[in-house]
C-alpha cells in the first residue's frame, strides 16, 4: 500500500487530510474526504501513482470533507461512498454546513450507502467500516487490519476528539465510539485523523482510560 496525505485548505482553522489510497498490484485508488485542491488530487492519482479511482470514501458529510468530490469524480470516476446516516446530510446545507465555511452550496448523491462492519476492498487490502457516530450521527473510521492503520475522521485526532457542538452530534456518543470501538484497535496501529498530525492508539489511551491530560 502506498499512503499519500494532502492537507486542503477549507478556511474552517486546520486543514483537511485527504487521504490517497493507492494497491501497487492492482493499480486501484481510493482518496477519503476529498475536501478540495482536485487538481493535486487528479495529479496525484494520474500523474504520480498512475492508478484508477475506484472509492471515494467519505468519513462523514461535513463540508470541509466532501468540497472536492463532486468535481474530483467528474474527473476521474469512482463510487462515492458514506454511511447511510450521512447520506441525507450531503443535500442538507443545515448539516453539511458548507454555507457557513464559506463554500458553495454542496449536492450530491452517494452511490452507496455503507454500514457497520462492511468491508471494502481496494485489491487485496480490505478496509473494515467502522460506525463511529459522534461527531456526526454517520461519521465512521475505516480500519485496515493488514496495513495497521486506522483512517478516524474527525472522531478522533491526536490528543483530543472531535467537535461535539453540531447538528446531529453528542459528546456522549463520540466518548462510546472512542473508548468501545476505537481504542480497543491494536496499540500500535497508526490513526490517520481528517485534521492535525497522525497518532497511535497506544498515545491517545491514557486520555480517555486514565483521565490523563490531552496531548499537546
Amino acid at each position: 500500500m502506498i499512503l499519500k496525505e494532502l492537507k486542503i485548505d477549507t478556511w474552517v482553522g486546520d486543514p483537511t487530510n485527504c487521504y490517497i489510497i493507492f494497491d501497487e498490484d492492482s493499480k486501484e485508488v481510493m482518496c477519503i474526504d476529498p475536501a478540495g485542491d482536485v487538481d493535486k488530487i487528479e495529479y496525484m492519482i494520474k500523474d504520480i501513482l498512475h492508478g484508477e479511482l475506484k472509492y471515494i470514501y467519505l468519513t462523514h458529510c461535513h463540508g470541509d470533507h466532501i468540497g472536492g468530490v463532486t468535481e474530483l469524480k467528474n474527473r476521474c470516476g469512482g463510487k462515492i461512498l458514506i454511511h447511510r446516516f450521512d447520506s441525507d446530510g450531503l443535500n442538507d446545507a443545515n448539516i453539511n454546513l458548507s454555507t457557513i465555511i464559506d463554500l458553495p452550496k454542496i449536492e450530491l448523491e452517494a452511490d452507496s450507502r455503507v454500514d457497520d462492519g462492511d468491508k471494502i476492498h481496494l485489491g487485496n487490502l480490505e478496509f473494515l467500516v467502522i460506525l463511529t457516530p459522534g461527531h456526526t450521527k454517520g461519521s465512521t473510521s475505516l480500519y485496515c487490519e493488514k496495513e495497521g492503520c486506522l483512517f478516524s475522521g474527525d472522531t478522533l485526532f491526536r490528543g483530543t476528539w472531535g467537535r461535539t457542538d453540531l447538528p446531529t452530534s453528542s459528546r456522549e456518543a463520540i466518548m462510546d465510539s472512542i473508548v468501545n470501538k476505537l481504542l480497543v484497535l491494536p496499540d500500535e496501529t497508526m490513526v490517520y485523523p481528517g485534521h492535525g498530525q497522525a497518532t497511535m492508539i497506544r498515545d491517545e489511551k491514557p486520555i480517555y482510560l486514565e483521565l490523563k491530560p490531552k496531548l499537546l
